[in-house]
């Protein structure tokens, strides 16, 4: 299952000798449990990365290891499906430094998260591959997606649209 979750989505039914080993873009988007928001936002990107026929690896990650190993949460996995996104193969691991050697982009959720992500990255730590989602959307104004975990329902739709927002703007810079 890992090797598949490490597939972009474009090759996981084209066998292995045949699938082109090193995508075109690497994206990583974290927030701090790797459950809620980074979950939604590594399902809805991977989405439309491939609905708009773009050869990327999408990942997830989380600052802490609570939830390591763990299915998104049901509410997240509740809203992905309401708007015909499957996010349930999905489980919650730690991001490391490391990470900043294999993507090319990490998106935060908030701003607390990359205070993490630079504390567990040290001398990796590459600012230049990292920004808030949100900026994506409102350039420069640093803008935090909300962490649904202690809410109901309606905030993880909130997110899910806030979410969908940034991806389609990200998809959109390839377009042009």
């Amino acid at each position: 299952m890992s090797s598949q979750r490490n597939t972009p989505p474009s090759q996981r039914n084209t066998p292995p000798s045949q699938r082109n080993p090193t995508p075109s873009r690497r994206i990583l988007v974290v927030c701090l449990g790797n459950i809620c928001r980074s979950p939604l936002a590594e399902g809805i990107l991977r989405e439309k990365a491939r609905a708009a026929g773009l050869d990327w690896e999408i990942d997830s990650a989380g600052t802490n290891s609570y939830h390591t190993g763990e299915a998104p949460h049901p509410l997240s996995l509740k809203v992905a499906r309401d708007n015909g996104i499957d996010i349930s193969n999905q489980r919650a691991r730690r991001f490391t430094a490391a990470d900043f050697q294999r993507f090319d982009k990490i998106y935060a959720m908030a701003g607390d998260v990359i205070d993490d992500m630079r504390r567990i990255a040290g001398r990796q730590f590459d600012p230049t591959k990292v920004d808030l989602l949100m900026n994506e959307v409102h350039p420069g104004s640093n803008e935090d997606v909300p962490d649904p975990w202690y809410g109901p329902e309606p905030g993880y739709h909130e997110v899910y649209a806030m979410i969908d927002e940034a991806a389609d703007r990200i998809i959109s810079k390839q377009k042009v």
